[in-house]
């Protein structure tokens, strides 16, 4: 086992941390009549500098919470797994009592002072944790229709919760990972098709919603009422315009003066994209996309499943919103409230996503030291073709036995049919 941690996956995401707060005080550092309501109603006052030192401050706890989650115990933390769910579960129920907070017509966060907290985002992480739990079960089939329904059944529980809220977003992120995981562990296409067909009316359903159909309007031409529901959309397509190639300049953005709501939360990467231009968003891309790819290829090198499972799922729940992010803000996706993994603004994301990298470095610490196998992927090949050398000897084992009794039953039946020809003929 190699002892050392990853040391590309600390200096991808101390990148993406760095972005982040520079972003954050660029979106923030002039005062909008917008940031001053928000200080209001939390009861602080509003300077160029208070959303950098709440961030900051936040940047601090997340860097203590990664550490735990580096040096915590890879058993202790199987051990978590059904706590963990509760914990979540609970805190999804908690928004709808008197520690809730409501904003912008739903209950997603809690009152933690003294800022806030949203459930939702736990929720991802624990059910990342669980499903690299179970999965990595002897008791675990995927072949098995059981083992199959009873991820859903899990998902489904904080999916009609995500709905109560309502916070769509976070239930069709939850949906994707929880897939997309279950794919990864080779679960019977046929199962993964069967949801998907069940689960079209539903969805189809939920977006007849009168706000999430205008939504949905909005995103298929936002120019035709750019005032109304298209305003959010056509600002992040102006503020990507005037970027160009190199961007406006650092700090010089136009769009965050009132223009483009959630600039420093949902909508951060349009001010990116402005202030430093075609380049500059890429090289935020990139570096996901390292990240993402780093993960899986420290998941590869991992033979213990559990970590393998865990590894995997942290890159992909790190990477699938923040491709949400990117299609929204880009257009690609009717919009939705996703932060930005490590640069929106937000405590709950920020610590949640430090969590997610510190269980991966410790997790990396378990890669084999120069082995050339690919970790459990390999494995299961190996498990797999086994599995079907065993079948296919013991259907051979059958149908020479079965041969074998039948052609005991032609002796046998050849026997009797001579002794009644010779006994005929003597008579």
């Amino acid at each position: 086992m190699n002892k050392r941690f990853d040391k590309v996956v600390l200096l991808l995401v101390v990148s993406l941390i760095v972005i982040g707060l520079t972003a954050v005080y660029s979106s923030t550092s002039v005062v909008s009549p917008a940031l001053q309501n928000k200080g209001k109603a939390l009861g602080a006052a509003v300077n160029q500098f208070s959303y950098l030192k709440k961030q900051f401050i936040t940047v601090l706890i997340g860097m203590i919470a990664m550490f735990a989650a580096y040096k915590i115990p890879i058993e202790y933390l199987k051990k978590m797994v059904i706590p963990l769910l509760a914990v979540s579960l609970v805190c999804l129920l908690l928004v709808f009592t008197s520690l809730g907070i409501s904003a912008g017509g739903a209950r997603r966060w809690l009152r933690l002072w003294p800022s806030s907290f949203q459930p939702s985002e736990l929720v991802k992480l624990s059910m990342v944790i669980f499903l690299a739990w179970y999965m990595s079960l002897a008791t675990y089939s995927r072949d098995k229709i059981v083992s199959f329904i009873i991820p859903i059944c899990v998902m489904g529980v904080f999916q009609l919760v995500f709905l109560k809220q309502p916070d769509f977003g976070a239930t069709m992120s939850l949906a994707i990972l929880t897939v997309a995981m279950l794919f990864l562990s080779g679960t019977r296409m046929q199962y993964l098709l069967s949801l998907g067909l069940v689960a079209i009316p539903v969805i189809i359903k939920l977006i007849m919603e009168p706000y999430r159909l205008k939504r949905v309007t909005a995103f298929l031409d936002p120019w035709k009422d750019p005032q109304g529901s298209g305003f959010q959309l056509t600002q992040s397509f102006i503020a990507f315009g005037s970027g160009g190639l190199q961007g406006v300049g650092l700090g010089e953005s136009k769009q965050k003066l009132s223009f483009l709501p959630e600039v420093h939360t949902d909508f951060i990467f349009s001010l990116i994209g402005e202030e430093l231009g075609f380049i500059g968003a890429v090289v935020v891309v990139a570096l996901f996309c390292a990240l993402f790819v780093r993960g899986f290829m420290i998941a590869r090198k991992i033979e213990d499943p559990f970590a393998y499972y865990l590894a995997s799922g942290i890159s992909l729940m790190i990477g699938i919103q923040s491709v949400f992010n990117f299609a929204v803000v880009t257009g690609l996706v009717p919009t939705k409230g996703l932060p930005l993994p490590f640069i929106s603004y937000g405590g709950s994301s920020l610590v949640i996503s430090m969590v997610a990298a510190g269980l991966l470095l410790n997790v990396s610490r378990l890669r084999g030291d120069a082995r050339t196998a690919h970790g459990i992927l390999h494995i299961r090949q190996k498990s797999a073709a086994a599995d079907e050398a065993t079948a296919n000897e013991e259907t051979k084992a059958s149908q020479y036995a079965l041969g074998k009794g039948y052609g005991q039953f032609n002796a046998r039946r050849s026997g009797r049919m001579n002794y009644f020809k010779r006994n005929r003929d003597k008579s």
